[in-house]
């Protein structure tokens, strides 16, 4: 190995130690400590665990219904403008998430841009659990729409032709060609979308806050424990985090390989 090989290998390493050692921390120190075993059981955490599984459902659904037909557009549509709608997708991932939060308030508050006709229809959306599911969706939408318009528009269009040629209608051609030769990527951005929705903190405390069995999901339990002074609780439920997260990444991988063991099949 020449000295430039040796350099990269030992400053790859460096870095890998950098990104995986705080991980390992929090999580054996849970384990060790009996922490996890203890705050897993509590009412709190499994009630912000229910909240954050519950909404980041309802969360994906909304992503799904409202970005594939956006990301089908941006894959398929050249149009004026198309710079500035890619734009905006792409601006949710850039932002804080306390800004994303923010903004979000202003617009759906009790002050905000809509709140005249929210009021008048009775809706009141600030600090709900419709709040939170809000919040999860403007932050995590765009890795799935990302995702989606990449698979999308990978997808061979002379077999699409060629199911039109033999009589299938736009929706059956989507439905049996399309989405599943972009089945691959369209799970990975859905399970990514889904991880960024059950990580997402900023935006939830800013614009739905940190009620107790209301709006309080589990990262907001991992602050609301550190802020009280139980280090040990917060780790626990950090670790709860770090382990879905975990089986995500996991998920992701296994999505990757299955396509490309798919490709060499076909091949």
């Amino acid at each position: 190995m020449s000295l430039g090989e040796l350099a990269v290998v030992v400053l790859a390493g460096i870095f890998i130690v950098f990104l995986a050692l705080p991980v390992i921390t929090i999580v054996a120190r849970s384990l060790l400590d009996g922490s996890l075993r203890e705050i897993a059981g509590s009412s709190a955490v499994l009630a912000a665990l229910a909240l954050s599984l519950a909404t980041t459902a309802v969360s994906i659904v909304l992503t799904v219904v409202f970005g594939l037909p956006l990301a089908f557009l941006l894959a398929r549509r050249s149009f004026r403008g198309k710079w500035l709608v890619e734009a905006i997708v792409d601006l949710p991932i850039v932002l804080p998430p306390a800004v994303a939060g923010l903004s979000l308030l202003l617009v759906f508050g009790r002050r905000g841009l809509l709140a005249g006709p929210m009021q008048a229809a009775g809706i009141d959306i600030a600090f709900t659990v419709v709040a939170v599911i809000l919040a999860q969706t403007f932050v995590s939408a765009p890795f799935f729409v990302r995702a989606a318009r990449t698979g999308l528009a990978g997808v061979d269009a002379d077999l699409e032709d060629a199911a039109r040629v033999d009589g299938a209608s736009e929706g059956h051609v989507f439905r049996r060609i399309t989405v599943p030769l972009a089945g691959a990527t369209l799970a990975a951005g859905l399970v990514m979308s889904w991880a960024r929705a059950l990580g997402e903190f900023g935006a939830t405390i800013m614009f739905a806050g940190s009620v107790e069995g209301r709006t309080q999901t589990l990262p907001l339990v991992v602050y609301s424990e550190f802020q009280a002074g139980d280090l040990d609780a917060s780790v626990a439920a950090a670790t709860m985090l770090v382990l879905a997260a975990l089986a995500v990444l996991l998920s992701v991988r296994l999505t990757h390989w299955g396509r490309i063991l798919d490709v060499r099949s076909i091949g």
